[in-house]
């Protein structure tokens, strides 16, 4: 089932177009097209959502680390290599993860930011710990406190560690699902990926094509 393409904001009086953002946490290129996920919400009037897709690397990259031909190794080190070159122009850095990990309570915790209205702080401190291999994906702890000092800080910590351990395991794994539903609903593939009116545009790179798509709606 498709979601209303459009959501009325009364405060301004416009219409918003809904345009959809597939991510990561796990995922270099996710990060990459954070910053112009952002931007495209203060240059049109766009709300994004931002939808969790746990990207695959054992399908895309010839199984786990083990499993790995040489070919397979010189795309992911290809892959980094230039993933390093957007960072590079950008002040960013962006380190290989040392071992394969499973976003899958990082994207419940993301979920659950999103909800409770502080997912740009929560996802960029997510990206950046992630990427200078400061923060295990996998971690309940870990994840929790990062949310708590992301958050706007209105409850305890203590509050805020029960209310998401009790979403991470109930609510948060039905909208989770839902989210991966969706993703099959729109083909997706891979992350970063952009969905404007039903149209995909995969990639890091790809925001211009976004933006000249939506200049083509005004």
């Amino acid at each position: 089932m498709f979601l209303k393409t459009f959501l009325r904001t009364y405060s301004s009086g416009k219409t918003k177009e809904i345009i959809k953002f597939y991510y990561d946490f796990k995922s270099p290129y996710s990060y990459l097209a954070l910053d112009s996920a952002f931007q495209l919400e203060k240059e049109y009037p766009v709300r994004v959502r931002f939808v969790p897709w746990a990207f695959r690397p054992e399908e895309s990259f010839g199984g786990n680390l083990q499993e790995r031909n040489r070919l397979n190794w010189n795309k992911v080190r290809y892959l980094y290599l230039d993933c390093r070159r957007f960072a590079n122009e950008r002040g960013m850095t962006i380190r290989g993860p040392e071992r394969l990990f499973n976003s899958h309570l990082s994207l419940i915790a993301g979920l659950y930011a999103d909800k409770n209205g502080f997912f740009p702080v929560f996802a960029q401190q997510t990206f950046q710990r992630f990427f200078n291999r400061q923060l295990n994906l996998e971690d309940m702890e870990e994840i929790t406190k990062l949310l708590y000092e992301t958050s706007k800080k209105d409850v305890p910590y203590e509050k805020l560690a029960q209310d998401f351990q009790s979403y991470a395991q109930s609510q948060g794994e039905q909208d989770y699902s839902n989210a991966e539903k969706e993703a099959e609903e729109d083909k997706i593939f891979g992350v970063p990926t952009f969905v404007v009116r039903g149209e995909p545009f995969w990639g890091n790179d790809r925001v211009r094509w976004v933006m000249k798509k939506l200049d083509t709606l005004k």
